[in-house]
């Protein structure tokens, strides 16, 4: 496995099981979590205290982590053999292809590994075995403050020639307002090159499904994000303000447009701001605006289980799965479901989510499924980042070209 992980991180939150009288014939599950927003935490506190009072015989332990920890926590773990059994994360096929997992079918019941959506299982899939399932998913759509835009005069930008408009607009109606949000942090950095790339008519890989990051369209695309920034039309730290602060910016009217995922509205109502907003799709190059979809996931490690361990296993995602407890996780943070079930049960709930659900099935996907990922991942976020310090665009995505598929 590749090694070039950020320095470790303090863990920036960790939940452990409620105190419980653990015999010697229980079976122990540890799970490591991401953590996904401000409830994160407190949802599996009360998981673990459910699961183990349903479940005699099995101790679950979940710990919850940042996701800009959780990279290096997880890879400190398997360097010192200490695997956890279940794992909750984006990225998979670097352990993959390390030996490292367990196919889905050997650990998820017939009946739950049905609820999901076959969209969702193809993302996951290496030599024809699925290798991971679907936590959930979001979808990304561009975020706008009504009022901003009607008093600085401008339109909903729909295009690039559009957008830097509309920033020079809001710039000179008031000083004080980010007119564009940028994330190029270790937390959501691969995202931007997704936004601006895509939207360029290029991407992570070509229409064989081989590595080109350096095609002239990606290029052009991450020399115009940077060239919003040196404009001073965006946040004035895009290495460092996270998707978080630039959540906390928009609802607190210091950020005019961003894109965002779908469980924005949640997070604003959460932080206890109020905004005028309005959605639509992200500004493009290329005529044709593309969503990115963003699906995480849970996998198994390979640690030789005996019967009884795999059954409890088994038995964590059963419980996960279940329809009414997975909707309440779901909607939780505002996510989208994986299961169809899920979706259901969210778009009966929230009306306005029956929209989202459609948008993530459209959506273009991370390429997780190719080994590479984790390192494309932090090659095209450290590429952006030394951008922003004044290095050349394309001498950065060339580098980084021959270091992937060299």
């Amino acid at each position: 496995m590749n090694k070039k992980i950020l320095a470790v991180a303090a863990v920036a939150a960790m939940v452990a099981s409620i105190p419980a009288v653990c015999s010697a014939e229980d079976v122990e599950l540890n799970v490591i979590a991401a953590e996904y927003g401000q409830n994160t935490a407190e949802w599996w506190a009360g998981f673990v205290e459910d699961f183990n009072n349903d479940n005699p015989g099995i101790k679950l332990n979940v710990e919850v982590v940042s996701w800009n920890d959780i990279y290096t926590v997880v890879n400190t773990r398997i360097q010192g053999n200490n695997a956890p059994d279940i794992l909750n994360i984006d990225v998979f096929a670097d352990y993959q292809a390390d030996g490292l997992l367990l196919p889905a079918q050997d650990y998820v019941s017939e009946e739950t590994y049905a609820k999901m959506y076959p969209s969702f299982l193809e993302q996951s899939v290496v030599d024809d075995v699925v290798w991971a399932v679907p936590d959930l998913a979001s979808a990304r759509a561009l975020y706008y403050n009504v009022d901003i835009l009607e008093a600085a005069g401008v339109e909903v930008p729909a295009t690039w020639e559009e957008l830097t408009a509309a920033c020079e607009a809001i710039k000179a109606y008031d000083d004080s307002i980010y007119p564009w949000g940028i994330d190029m942090t270790t937390d959501e950095g691969q995202a931007a090159f997704a936004y601006y790339t895509w939207n360029n008519g290029g991407g992570f890989v070509d229409e064989n499904g081989d590595w080109a990051l350096n095609s002239p369209e990606n290029v052009e695309a991450i020399e115009y994000a940077i060239g919003l920034v040196n404009s001073g039309y965006t946040n004035s730290d895009p290495a460092n303000d996270t998707r978080y602060d630039l959540q906390d910016m928009f609802g607190a009217g210091q950020v005019a447009m961003v894109i965002a995922p779908n469980s924005l509205p949640t997070y604003i109502a959460e932080g206890g701001h109020e905004v005028n907003y309005a959605v639509a799709s992200i500004p493009c190059n290329t005529g044709e605006s593309v969503s990115a979809g963003v699906m995480d996931r849970f996998m198994c490690f390979d640690n030789d289980y005996s019967d009884e361990e795999l059954a409890a296993v088994t038995a964590f995602f059963d419980y996960f799965y279940e329809d009414a407890r997975y909707s309440d996780w779901v909607l939780m943070e505002g996510f989208l479901p994986a299961t169809m079930a899920g979706g259901e049960a969210v778009a009966a709930a929230d009306e306005s989510m029956a929209a989202w659900v459609d948008i993530v099935g459209s959506s273009k996907f991370y390429p997780t499924a190719k080994a590479e990922w984790a390192d494309v991942k932090q090659g095209v976020i450290d590429a952006e980042q030394r951008a922003l310090l004044g290095e050349d665009v394309q001498t950065l995505l060339d580098e980084l070209q021959a270091d992937i598929a060299g």
